[in-house]
């Protein structure tokens, strides 16, 4: 079963598309939590969950009742065929963690079909679930944003870094860059040998660092510091451009 949260068309926030038009597919369900981020949601029941700025397009238990389920290869399709487009745009499938599908028949003949029409597919992943690009090769045509969860998510080390799955995605797909969200409290010495460490695994990949925030002042505060950290190491700054301009506001 694939459930869906929300779909809508904005531009590219993020990374090294930031500003590109993009089609956004936000499918519901991740393997992280990643409560380090601090971002808080408050549930139907009124229950306040901690957790990344999408925590309702992750936790389940507290915001399933606005998933759609998708059964069919042909409600994707139909999503995709009520936009209008006279011209190209990007496909981007994000969650929660949209790679928990990698291996649902449904997900694969959508992404096939997608392909087939001529759009670019990325994917914002956490990098941290194995893709079968022999047995899927619709994947090797794919733009991965590899989103690899640091300290200052709360998540095992264990659970978010494997680096043999950073290697495959990386050797095997069209394009993959990595994109790292950062506080200003924990840039330092740790930090750098953290990022160096998973840099070892891919030392000619791109790196993208965005300021942590779930809101638009949030954002702003943690951007000063690291643009100085981003200028110091060679890094390219990405900010969180729908933030800057809707804030909190969701589904742009």
């Amino acid at each position: 079963m694939i459930y869906l949260v929300e779909h809508f068309y904005s531009i590219q926030g993020e990374g090294k598309y930031v500003g590109s038009p993009s089609l956004f597919f936000r499918f519901g369900g991740c393997n992280m939590t990643c409560v380090g981020f601090g971002c808080q949601e408050i549930a139907h029941d009124g229950t306040k969950i901690l957790g990344c700025d999408t925590i309702y397009a992750v936790d389940k238990k507290h915001f399933s009742q606005n998933w759609t389920k998708i059964q069919t290869t042909k409600e994707l399709l139909n999503i995709l065929d009520s936009y209008k487009f006279p011209f190209s745009v990007d496909i981007v499938l994000t969650g929660g963690e949209p790679l928990i599908y990698a291996n649902e028949k449904i997900f694969i003949e959508f992404l096939n079909e997608a392909h087939n029409r001529g759009y670019k597919i990325f994917f914002e992943t956490n990098g941290s679930i194995n893709v079968d690009f022999d047995k899927y090769p619709i994947f090797k045509e794919c733009i991965f944003a590899l989103s690899i969860k640091l300290k200052n998510s709360n998540e095992p080390l264990k659970k978010r870094i494997n680096k043999d799955i950073i290697k495959s995605l990386i050797s095997n797909s069209k394009e993959a860059f990595f994109k790292f969200v950062i506080d200003e409290k924990s840039i330092g010495s740790e930090l750098e040998d953290e990022i160096n460490s998973i840099l070892a695994y891919a030392p000619k990949t791109k790196v993208y660092c965005m300021p942590m925030g779930a809101n638009k002042l949030e954002v702003e505060k943690n951007s000063e510091a690291l643009v100085e950290f981003c200028k110091a190491k060679g890094y390219n700054f990405s900010d969180r451009l729908h933030m800057r301009i809707w804030d909190k506001q969701k589904g742009i």
